[in-house]
């Protein structure tokens, strides 16, 4: 979300219009992942990542959620986050230069820490001493993550929807700021 705000500052219409995308995308993204983790914390009753591991042998589809979703945290192409991010750090880089830096910074080491949670839930040894029943994502809890499956990919692939209907609004705020 600092991202945002350095998109704010930015003062100009690709990084507002960015900014506000990409709270949109982190309404999706962010409420996905804490789902993720309810998922297993319903089955499993603990949050420490310590007890996790080898879940992609015993379950598939929660891995490829999570995947999915770790991914579009770290603004992989075609997911809604990169849309977001692309236009904040362009409009920022029309700012100042070494403040896109410091914020592309900000995003490797988030990336890199997501993909770190990811590797050590989804493999490694499988943990049996400390869960002992493996049970994959039910035909309701996917129902639930449908909609922000739909709304991630949906943006990502085509944020025209939400850029042409924002897009005014935003001219004439930057336009406010300059008189």
């Amino acid at each position: 979300m600092n991202l945002v705000i350095l998109g704010i500052f930015s003062f100009n219409t690709i990084g507002i219009e960015g900014a506000i995308l990409q709270s949109l995308s982190h309404g999706f993204v962010a409420s996905a992942l804490f789902l993720i983790i309810g998922v297993v914390y319903d089955r499993y009753k603990t949050r420490l990542v310590q007890y996790y591991g080898g879940l992609a042998s015993v379950m598939p589809i929660y891995i490829f959620l999570f995947l999915f979703f770790t991914m579009a945290n770290i603004s992989f192409p075609g997911t809604s986050s990169f849309v977001g991010e692309f236009l904040i750090l362009a409009g920022s880089f029309k700012t100042s230069t070494s403040v896109t830096f410091l914020g592309a910074t900000g995003v490797i080491i988030g990336g890199a820490y997501s993909l770190w949670l990811f590797n050590r839930i989804a493999y490694g040894n499988l943990k049996i001493q400390y869960t002992t029943k493996f049970l994959d994502i039910s035909p309701r809890e996917f129902v639930v993550f449908l909609p922000l499956i739909l709304g991630t990919a949906l943006i990502g692939v085509y944020p025209n929807i939400f850029l042409t209907s924002i897009h005014m609004s935003v001219n004439n705020l930057v336009e406010l700021l300059y008189f």
